[in-house]
């Protein structure tokens, strides 16, 4: 069956839409379009009515690209104001064998010992353990006889305020929303191959004004952070190190920037509130600006790995994604400076039709959100909407599986608590772009039934 998808990668610096279609296996881009980022700053909407108005932009590039209209997107959520948590969960299995519903069960029931803030929404709900009797880490418990189930889960959660604004953001541009993704949640899926993801690896997004970080391990996401940087902030330096306008710093950092080593030559570049004037600087001291910055940079990103606890888990290392990962050289900065641990550069994991215009690192995310779309996700997670969503599950509609959640006002008593040029996009390094679901009423009878058929 044919699905049609439209993925909405909301970055802090441009805004890009993806028209895609799957069939069977295959998937290909009909069009794709991308809209500098207005009302945004740092990951989060600073004005709705900006923020909608790019969003409109990118959204009607693709619809033209493809030649068809569509009004339901998928759409990509920075990291930035995110609480995570880890949580666990018992639940019996009276039949003996675990089916979806046992597993929904158990998930929802992680959720309910969580103690989410009320100024919080889950994001993502991602188990990375689950337990049959006393077997542990067991993949996928689908099928197996067993007398209970449990359950880890690494639940990511954000705050309600930021989520209702990129809602009606959305919803300003006519689009209604679908579903919410982690965008360092998609940049995985668009760059991890099964191996990585069975050994384990960090995942690191560098855009233009943000780094998001997800460490995968037991093919599931354990840990995530933000970083409020990105190559945006090398142009900041450079321009004020070189006293030279943001357009001209930015220019600079992409034509002459590197790591790799200091030039002895000179160039000429205007002179900041006197362009008709010039001046002469250095490439050595153009080195140093960006040097220094890359490098504190990725120091932070390496006392997050240490803060996660789960360095030592690593074994297929550093992915870095991202615009900002186009800097010659940044691959054996970030060798030496994540102690010699295995680094790759990756780009989003090829799709068939209009693709070669996005085979870019700063595309990741936007491909991710195409291939979560058609159902290339963790294999079991509970999502925004709180449907239970199984990648192997039979479904060539959404892939997501509809189930009964437990309701906030109900307690199950059977479970165990353990718990500034307009032409040129920063995070591109060059990239060049233009200037809800429903809860059905549940009547008294069934809410009574579904709370004493938990019990056994």
């Amino acid at each position: 069956m044919q699905k049609t998808v439209l993925a909405i990668d909301i970055g802090s610096t441009k805004i890009c839409a993806i028209i895609a279609k799957s069939e069977g296996d295959h998937t290909s881009i009909l069009g794709a379009d991308i809209a500098k980022a207005s009302g945004f700053k740092k990951g989060s909407i600073t004005n709705i009515d900006e923020a909608s108005k790019s969003i409109k932009m990118a959204v009607d590039g693709a619809k033209r690209i493809a030649g068809m209209d569509i009004d339901r997107a998928i759409v990509s959520i920075s990291a930035a104001y995110t609480k995570n948590m880890e949580s666990s969960a018992i639940v019996n299995i009276p039949n003996k064998e675990i089916g979806i519903k046992e597993i929904n069960r158990v998930m929802q029931t992680s959720l309910y010992n969580a103690n989410i803030p009320a100024n919080y929404e889950i994001l993502h709900a991602l188990p990375f353990n689950f337990r049959v009797d006393e077997q542990d880490y067991i993949e996928d418990p689908l099928g197996m006889n067993a007398s209970r189930l449990e359950v880890e889960t690494y639940i990511i959660t954000s705050q309600k305020s930021n989520l209702n604004n990129i809602r009606k953001s959305v919803k300003a541009a006519g689009i209604e929303l679908e579903n919410l993704i982690l965008s360092g949640y998609a940049s995985s899926i668009s760059t991890l191959n099964e191996d990585e993801k069975s050994l384990g690896c960090a995942v690191i997004d560098m855009g233009g004004s943000t780094s998001n970080l997800v460490i995968h391990s037991g093919n599931s996401i354990r840990y995530s952070d933000f970083l409020g940087v990105g190559s945006k902030h090398i142009t900041n330096d450079l321009s004020m190190a070189l006293h030279t306008p943001l357009n001209v710093a930015e220019k600079v950092k992409t034509s002459h920037g590197t790591l790799r080593a200091a030039s002895n030559d000179r160039i000429e570049i205007p002179v900041i509130g006197d362009e008709a004037a010039t001046q002469e600087v250095s490439l050595e001291v153009v080195y140093n600006v960006i040097y220094a910055r890359v490098e504190e940079t990725l120091m932070i990103l390496a006392n997050a790995l240490e803060k996660s606890g789960l360095k030592d888990h690593l074994g297929a290392g550093i992915i870095l994604t991202g615009g900002f990962t186009k800097l010659e050289g940044i691959r054996e900065l970030a060798i030496a400076i994540f102690d010699n641990m295995p680094v790759r550069l990756a780009r989003p994991q090829r799709l068939e039709g209009l693709f070669d215009q996005l085979n870019d690192p700063a595309f990741s995310t936007a491909i991710g959100l195409v291939n979560y779309s058609m159902g290339k996700f963790t294999p079991y997670e509970i999502d925004i909407n709180k449907n239970l969503r199984h990648r192997n599950e039979p479904n060539a509609t959404r892939n997501e599986v509809k189930l009964t959640a437990i309701e906030d006002n109900e307690t199950p008593s059977h479970t165990l608590k353990d718990s500034q040029d307009d032409d040129i996009l920063e995070d591109g390094f060059g990239i060049v772009a233009k200037n809800r679901p429903t809860q059905a009423t549940t009547s008294p009878f069934s809410k009574f039934w579904r709370w004493a058929t938990q019990l056994f």
